[in-house]
């Protein structure tokens, strides 16, 4: 009995595994296609949301979110703490992908519960803060297929939805932190602008985000394996 036991969990541990390596090489080997490209601004919304959440918790505002179709975007704040809001972007963008893994492998509410709560979310957060023509027609739509998706999927179908979304936003948080900061320093980016009110610079910024990203990802990950 403790030899079946063992298997069984061998095997689940196996599949795991394999499942999360075709995720990943997936989401890699399409990463500049269009079909990854609305899970790309789905984070980048994500991150200036993150931007703009720090900036209310710490006595700001939301005065307008914009989104790029070149996958770029900004949160306009008024007040609360510049430290803590620009830090937000990259770093909530992760932490709102290690949290979609962690709901994927909820048992108390089911995931295509949760796609409707999501996709719900979505759609209120662009109609209260979105005020550019294009972040307005995706997060609308994006959030309204999320919504359709909780409505119309099973279970299996609505989990790999929501693994899906967290492994992108773990995925492009550190490759967007190496794009725009450790490979391209010079832009405007929130380290830059974090480097401008620190004593650390740019880059020293960036290796800082990455080592953070990486071993958040790292823990969430192993936390998964054990639970699988």
């Amino acid at each position: 009995m403790t030899t079946d036991r063992t298997r069984s969990a061998a095997r689940r541990k196996l599949t795991f595994v394999a499942g999360f390596a075709i995720y990943f090489a997936a989401l890699w080997l399409l990463w500049d296609t269009p079909a990854i490209y609305p899970l790309k601004i789905f984070v980048v919304m994500l991150h200036e949301i993150s931007h703009g959440i720090a900036s209310l918790a710490t006595g700001g505002t939301i005065d307008r979110i914009v989104l790029d179709p070149q996958q770029g975007g900004a949160c306009h704040c008024g007040g609360g703490n510049a430290f803590l809001t620009l830090s937000a972007g990259y770093l909530g963008s992760l932490l709102w992908g290690v949290a979609l893994l962690a709901l994927a492998g909820a048992r108390r509410i089911s995931n295509a519960t949760l796609l409707t709560v999501i996709g719900g979310l979505v759609v209120l957060l662009t109609a209260l803060y979105v005020r550019n023509g294009f972040g307005l027609l995706f997060g609308l739509g994006f959030g309204s297929a999320l919504l359709i998706a909780g409505r119309k999927l099973g279970p299996l179908a609505s989990k790999v939805v929501l693994t899906t979304l967290g492994l992108t936003s773990c995925l492009y948080a550190i490759l967007d932190i190496k794009s725009d900061v450790l490979d391209r320093p010079h832009l405007q980016s929130d380290a830059a602008m974090l480097a401008e009110i620190t004593p650390l610079s740019t880059t020293a910024w960036g290796a800082v985000w990455i080592g953070v990203a990486v071993i958040v990802s790292g823990v969430a990950f192993a936390r998964a394996y054990r639970a699988a």
